[in-house]
C-alpha cells in the first residue's frame, strides 16, 4: 500500500460516489478520504468502509490528510477554493465540470498548475468516448475532407418543470443554467473535434421553467479559416431519456453524424483503407470501443480516470482535457454571455 498513490474524494454526491467505484478499482490507488456536508453519507462511511477518513470540511481534509491526488466533485461554486488549497497542497487534480464559474478563476487555477507541473484535468468525458475519438481520427486525416460546416448539440430532461429558484442549478453565480450545465460538454466537444471558435455571434438564451437562467442556448461559430457552425442546447427537453451529444461535420468529401453510442458517415468516394464505402457507413459504439477494467455508465467514465492516474504516474504522458483545455471552453461561454448581452440591446 505505501506505493499505491494516496487520493481523496471531495464531494460524495451522484458523481462522486461514481468516480469513487471507478477509481476504487485501479490498483496503484488507495483512497484514504472522503468530505462531503451529509451526515448521512459520511457515517455510512464510517459503518462500513472503515479505513476510509471522513470530514465535513474539504480545507480539514486537505491539512490532515498526506494525499497525491483529489477528485473534485462539488457543485461547480465550490472547484475553485478547493483546487486552489489542492494547488497550495502540491496535490494533483481532477475536478468535474465546469472546473470554475468564470473565465478569470479558470486562468488563474490553468496557470498555477502549469507552473507548478501538477496534474490537473477536468471531467469532459466526451473527449473519451471512442466514437468521439474515432470521429476526431477520421477529421484528422481528411476522410470527410475540409470542413466546411458543423453542428454541436445537447439534449437531456434535466428541468422538466417550472422552478422555484432556490437550488444552485438555478443561480448562475453558483454554476447553475444550461450552459454551464450542459452546453459545456457540447462546446467542449467542438474545441476538441474542430478548434476554439474566433467569434461567438448570434447567441440566444431561453427561459422555459426556470426562473433565473437559462434552459436552452443557441449560438453561432465563426472561424478565420471560414468554417462556420452552430450550438443547440436544450436540458428541458423531455423527449430525451438520457442526456445525447451530438455533432454533425460537414466536409469538402462527406459527413459525419454522432453521438456517444455510434456515427454514420457518408462519403463521396470509397476509402477501402478504412473499411468505408461510397455512400453511408455506420459504426456503433462496440465496433470500436476500447475495453476498460471497471465499466460504470460508460467506458469513457473509466478511461478518464485511469487516464489522470496515468497522467501522474507518468508524468511525460500529455493529458487529453487539462485545466487550459477547459479554459478554452470557458472563453467561448463568456463569449456566449457577452454576445447575447450585446443582442439584447436591440
Amino acid at each position: 500500500m505505501s506505493n499505491k498513490l494516496k487520493l481523496a474524494i471531495v464531494g460524495f454526491g451522484r458523481m462522486g460516489i461514481t468516480h469513487y467505484s471507478i477509481i476504487n478499482s485501479h490498483p496503484d490507488i488507495v483512497i484514504t478520504a472522503v468530505a462531503d456536508t451529509s451526515s448521512l453519507v459520511l457515517n455510512l462511511l464510517k459503518k462500513y468502509i472503515k479505513e476510509i477518513h471522513t470530514y465535513t470540511d474539504y480545507n480539514e481534509l486537505l491539512d490532515n490528510e498526506s494525499l497525491d491526488a483529489i477528485l473534485i466533485c462539488t457543485p461547480p461554486t465550490l472547484h475553485y477554493p478547493i483546487a486552489l488549497k489542492a494547488f497550495e497542497k502540491k496535490v494533483h487534480v481532477f475536478s468535474e465540470k465546469p472546473f470554475t464559474i468564470n473565465l478569470r478563476q479558470a486562468d488563474d487555477l490553468a496557470t498555477k498548475f502549469r507552473e507548478m507541473n501538477l496534474v490537473n484535468q477536468v471531467g469532459y468525458v466526451n473527449r473519451f468516448n471512442d466514437v468521439f475519438l474515432t470521429v476526431k481520427d477520421y477529421i484528422k486525416n481528411g476522410i470527410i475532407g475540409e470542413i466546411l460546416r458543423f453542428k454541436s448539440e445537447m439534449y437531456s430532461r434535466t428541468i422538466t418543470k417550472s422552478e422555484e429558484g432556490n437550488t444552485w442549478r438555478d443561480s448562475r453565480e453558483l454554476g447553475g443554467g444550461a450552459i454551464f450545465e450542459v452546453a459545456s460538454h457540447a462546446i467542449d466537444l467542438v474545441n476538441y473535434i474542430v478548434g476554439k471558435p474566433d467569434r461567438v455571434t448570434g447567441s440566444s438564451l431561453t427561459q422555459i421553467y426556470s426562473k433565473k437562467v437559462e434552459d436552452a442556448v443557441n449560438a453561432t461559430f465563426l472561424y478565420k479559416n471560414g468554417i462556420s457552425g452552430t450550438l443547440n442546447v436544450n436540458w428541458s427537453d423531455e423527449s430525451y431519456r438520457k442526456p445525447t451529444n451530438k455533432i454533425e461535420v460537414f466536409g469538402s468529401k462527406g459527413k459525419i453524424l454522432a453521438d456517444q453510442h455510434g456515427l454514420k458517415i457518408y462519403l463521396k468516394k470509397e476509402l477501402p483503407d478504412y473499411n468505408l464505402v461510397e455512400g453511408w457507413n455506420t459504426r456503433y459504439i462496440t465496433d470500436v470501443f476500447k475495453p476498460v477494467p471497471f465499466y460504470v455508465r460508460g467506458n469513457e467514465f473509466t478511461s478518464q480516470l485511469y487516464h489522470f492516474i496515468d497522467c501522474i504516474i507518468d508524468r511525460d504522458k500529455s493529458n487529453q482535457c487539462t485545466f487550459r483545455d477547459a479554459t478554452d471552453t470557458h472563453e467561448v461561454i463568456a463569449g456566449i454571455f457577452s454576445d447575447y448581452q450585446q443582442n439584447s440591446k436591440f
